[in-house]
């Protein structure tokens, strides 16, 4: 049974992970991780937890890939709700790459919202 998308606050989830001092940044990681493998039906992307224990042993270097990744697994969550399949996957690399992986949650958690919304 697949579970179902719920909307998430963004400006919450960013307040909170200042306050918490990058903690619940984590858990966002995790929690994204894990909606956009239910949104893409994509078996082949790892679960949240196991995504950010490969970032942490590789020193940060797997979150390049996880930021590539989530972009096409975006594209395909979001033409399986025939919405537009934006492939933003370069853009989220880049802003991982610069140090603004905050920025990438934030694009990422507002495309699962918009799929989310789609879904009901």
């Amino acid at each position: 049974m697949q579970r179902k998308l719920e909307k998430k606050d963004i400006a919450l989830a960013i307040i909170l992970t200042i306050v918490t001092c990058g903690i619940y940044g984590l858990i966002w990681f995790v929690n994204l991780t894990n909606d956009v493998k239910t949104a893409s039906e994509d078996n082949s992307l790892p679960d949240g937890g196991m995504a950010l224990l490969l970032t942490l042993i590789t020193c940060g270097i797997y979150g390049y890939y996880w930021a590539y990744k989530m972009g096409k697994a975006m594209v395909d969550a979001k033409t399986k709700n025939n919405l537009n399949g934006d492939d933003n996957s370069i853009l989220y690399l880049v802003l991982e790459i610069l140090g603004l992986g905050i920025v990438t949650f934030c694009l990422i958690q507002n495309d699962l919202n918009i799929v989310a919304t789609k879904e009901k």
